[in-house]
C-alpha cells in the first residue's frame, strides 16, 4: 500500500473499492448538524435553503465534524431537495416538519415544472465544493443527492409522509406519468452528483430515505431503472458509489444491482446478514443503531467493536450509523465511537 496521503488513497475511497485499509474508515449521516454546538450557533439566523446555497458556509459546516471528531470522511453540507429548488420548484424546509411542497405533482402536465438540472443552476455547489476539496486535503469528500423515489415521493405527497399513499397510488394507477416522473428526477439526481464529483469530490451517496416502504417487487418495477440512472450518471468519472435507503433490508441485492460499489445498511439488519444477501459483491456500509448512542459507554464500545469485526467478512466495509446522527447527541459520543473503531481494526 503507498503512503502517499491523497483523497483518492484514502482509508475510506480504497475500503469502497475493496482495497486494504490500514483501519476501517468511519463517518456518519448527519454528522455535520444538529447535534454540534457549532452548528447551532452558526446557523442562527440563516433558513436551510439558504445556509445550503452559502458557500462559506457549507465549508464551515461542512468541516465542523472532521475537526472535531476525526471522522476519515466528509459529506457534503446540503439537503436532498436543493437540486429541486434550483430548477424552480416552490419548495420550503419547514423546521421540524421537513420539505414542504406548494404545488404537489400530480397530473402529466404538472411534470413541466421540473426541467432538467444543469451545472450553471447551482454554482454555488460548484464552489463549496472546491472550497472543501482544497480545505480538506487528503481527507475524501463524500458529494450527494437523493434518490428519485424520495424526491417523487416529497413531490407527490407535498411533504413527508408515512404511508405514501399518493405516491404509491401514483405509481400503480399511472405507471407512465410515474416512470416520466422519476426519468426527470434520475437526471436531477445524477446532475446534481456529477457536479459535486467534477468540483472534486471523492466519492457519492445516493440517498433514498422513503423506499423502504416498497416491496421488493414494486422497487425491481418501478424503482431501480431510476436510481440506476442517477448512478450511472457519475459512473464515467470513476469515483465509488454508495447506496443507501432506511429499511431496505429485503432490497439490498437489488440496490447494488442498481450500480453501487458500496451498499449502506440500515441498522434493522446485520452486516453478516446483509453480505449473505449481497452475496459478497459489494462493500457494505454500516450499521451502529443511532439509540445506542445514548447507551452506557461499555454498551457502545461493545456494539461497535462487533460490527467492526462482522464488517471484516465483507469486501470492504466503512463504518456508519444505521442511519443519521440524532439531534441530541452528544458529541463526545460520537468522537469516543471514531477512537474505538479506529483502535479496535488497525491492521
Amino acid at each position: 500500500m503507498t503512503d502517499r496521503a491523497t483523497p483518492a488513497n484514502s482509508a475510506l475511497v480504497r475500503a469502497a473499492r475493496g482495497l486494504p485499509v490500514p483501519h476501517t474508515p468511519v463517518w456518519f449521516m448527519r454528522q455535520a448538524g444538529r447535534s454540534l454546538p457549532e452548528y447551532r450557533e452558526i446557523r442562527v439566523g440563516n433558513a436551510m435553503l439558504e445556509a445550503c446555497a452559502t458557500p462559506d458556509l457549507v465549508t464551515e459546516i461542512t468541516l465542523q465534524p472532521v475537526r472535531r471528531h476525526g471522522v476519515d470522511a466528509a459529506i457534503f453540507f446540503s439537503d436532498i431537495v436543493v437540486p429541486l429548488k434550483a430548477i424552480g420548484v416552490d419548495l420550503d424546509i419547514v423546521p421540524g416538519t421537513g420539505p414542504v411542497v406548494a404545488e404537489p405533482i400530480r397530473t402529466r402536465a404538472d411534470l413541466d415544472r421540473l426541467p432538467e438540472l444543469t451545472s450553471d443552476a447551482v454554482p454555488y455547489i460548484t464552489e463549496s465544493v472546491r472550497r472543501l476539496v482544497e480545505a480538506l486535503g487528503p481527507t475524501p469528500l463524500i458529494g450527494f443527492a437523493g434518490a428519485p423515489f424520495t424526491l417523487a415521493s416529497y413531490l407527490v405527497e407535498g411533504g413527508p409522509s408515512r404511508t405514501h399513499e399518493r405516491t404509491k397510488a401514483l405509481m400503480h394507477g399511472d405507471p407512465a406519468l410515474w416512470h416520466d416522473l422519476c426519468a426527470r428526477l434520475a437526471q436531477i439526481s445524477g446532475a446534481f452528483l456529477r457536479v459535486q464529483v467534477e468540483a472534486g469530490a471523492s466519492a457519492v451517496q445516493l440517498f433514498d430515505s422513503w423506499v423502504g416502504a416498497l416491496p421488493r417487487g414494486d422497487y425491481a418495477a418501478y424503482v431501480q431503472e431510476h436510481s440506476a440512472a442517477a448512478l450511472s450518471a457519475v459512473a464515467d468519472l470513476g469515483v465509488p458509489r454508495i447506496h443507501f435507503g432506511v429499511g431496505t433490508g429485503e432490497l439490498l441485492a437489488l440496490m447494488g444491482q442498481a450500480g453501487a460499489e458500496v451498499v449502506g445498511v440500515d441498522y434493522r439488519v446485520s452486516l453478516t446478514d446483509a453480505l449473505e444477501r449481497l452475496g459478497g459483491r459489494y462493500a457494505v456500509q454500516g450499521n451502529l443503531d443511532p439509540a445506542l448512542l445514548f447507551a452506557p459507554a461499555d454498551v457502545i464500545e461493545a456494539k461497535v467493536r462487533a460490527i467492526v469485526a462482522e464488517g471484516r467478512l465483507a469486501p470492504g466495509h466503512i463504518f456508519n450509523l444505521g442511519h443519521g446522527v440524532p439531534p441530541h447527541t452528544d458529541p463526545d459520543v460520537l468522537t469516543r465511537v471514531v477512537e474505538i473503531v479506529h483502535a479496535a481494526s488497525a491492521r
